[in-house]
Protein backbone atom coordinates (compact mmCIF):
# COMPACT_ATOMS: atom_id res chain seq x y z
CA UNK A 1 0.00 0.00 0.00
CA UNK A 2 2.87 2.41 0.84
CA UNK A 3 4.47 2.07 -2.60
CA UNK A 4 0.77 2.93 -4.53
CA UNK A 5 0.50 5.99 -2.08
CA UNK A 6 4.54 7.04 -2.93
CA UNK A 7 3.91 6.45 -6.79
CA UNK A 8 0.36 8.29 -6.57
CA UNK A 9 1.81 11.37 -4.77
CA UNK A 10 4.76 11.08 -6.84
CA UNK A 11 2.93 11.25 -10.03
CA UNK A 12 0.61 14.00 -8.48
CA UNK A 13 3.46 16.29 -7.53
CA UNK A 14 5.11 16.05 -11.06
CA UNK A 15 2.50 17.03 -12.82
CA UNK A 16 1.80 19.91 -10.41
CA UNK A 17 5.79 21.00 -10.69
CA UNK A 18 5.77 20.01 -14.46
CA UNK A 19 2.19 22.95 -14.97
CA UNK A 20 4.46 25.40 -13.28
CA UNK A 21 6.74 25.09 -14.76
CA UNK A 22 5.76 25.79 -18.07
CA UNK A 23 3.89 28.81 -16.34
CA UNK A 24 7.34 29.88 -15.66
CA UNK A 25 8.17 29.55 -19.05
CA UNK A 26 5.20 31.29 -20.83
CA UNK A 27 3.93 33.45 -18.31
CA UNK A 28 2.94 36.52 -20.21
CA UNK A 29 3.54 39.07 -17.09
CA UNK A 30 6.22 38.81 -14.32
CA UNK A 31 3.22 38.17 -12.08
CA UNK A 32 2.44 35.10 -13.41
CA UNK A 33 5.91 33.86 -13.37
CA UNK A 34 6.36 35.23 -9.63
CA UNK A 35 3.37 33.08 -8.31
CA UNK A 36 4.23 30.33 -10.61
CA UNK A 37 7.88 30.42 -8.78
CA UNK A 38 5.85 30.66 -5.69
CA UNK A 39 3.66 27.69 -6.83
CA UNK A 40 6.57 25.61 -7.08
CA UNK A 41 7.88 26.20 -4.08
CA UNK A 42 5.13 25.01 -2.11
CA UNK A 43 5.08 21.54 -4.47
CA UNK A 44 8.61 20.90 -3.00
CA UNK A 45 7.83 21.70 0.20
CA UNK A 46 4.64 19.03 -0.40
CA UNK A 47 7.03 16.87 -1.81
CA UNK A 48 9.46 17.08 1.25
CA UNK A 49 6.87 16.68 3.80
CA UNK A 50 5.63 13.80 1.69
CA UNK A 51 8.72 11.78 1.44
CA UNK A 52 9.44 12.96 5.62
CA UNK A 53 5.55 11.20 5.95
CA UNK A 54 6.02 8.48 4.02
CA UNK A 55 9.83 7.36 5.79
CA UNK A 56 8.54 8.27 9.39
CA UNK A 57 11.25 10.26 10.15
CA UNK A 58 11.24 14.25 11.19
CA UNK A 59 14.74 14.92 9.74
CA UNK A 60 13.69 16.93 7.60
CA UNK A 61 11.58 19.86 9.73
CA UNK A 62 14.11 21.96 9.40
CA UNK A 63 14.00 21.71 5.33
CA UNK A 64 10.21 22.69 5.59
CA UNK A 65 10.59 25.22 7.95
CA UNK A 66 13.00 27.40 6.10
CA UNK A 67 11.11 26.41 2.60
CA UNK A 68 7.99 27.84 4.04
CA UNK A 69 9.55 31.22 5.48
CA UNK A 70 11.02 31.30 1.91
CA UNK A 71 7.79 31.49 -0.03
CA UNK A 72 6.30 33.50 2.57
CA UNK A 73 8.68 36.20 2.48
CA UNK A 74 8.80 35.96 -1.06
CA UNK A 75 5.06 36.44 -1.53
CA UNK A 76 5.75 39.88 1.19
CA UNK A 77 8.24 40.96 -0.87
CA UNK A 78 5.83 40.72 -4.14
CA UNK A 79 2.91 42.56 -2.75
CA UNK A 80 5.24 45.17 -1.48
CA UNK A 81 6.74 45.63 -4.88
CA UNK A 82 3.59 45.59 -6.78
CA UNK A 83 1.75 48.60 -4.51
CA UNK A 84 4.85 50.55 -5.08
CA UNK A 85 4.83 49.89 -8.94
CA UNK A 86 0.96 50.75 -8.77
CA UNK A 87 1.33 53.82 -6.69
Amino acid sequence: MNTVLAVCVTLLLSVTALLSLTRMYRGPSLLDRVIAADMLLATTVGAVGAEAALNRHTDTLAVLVVLSLLGFIGSVALVRFAVREEG
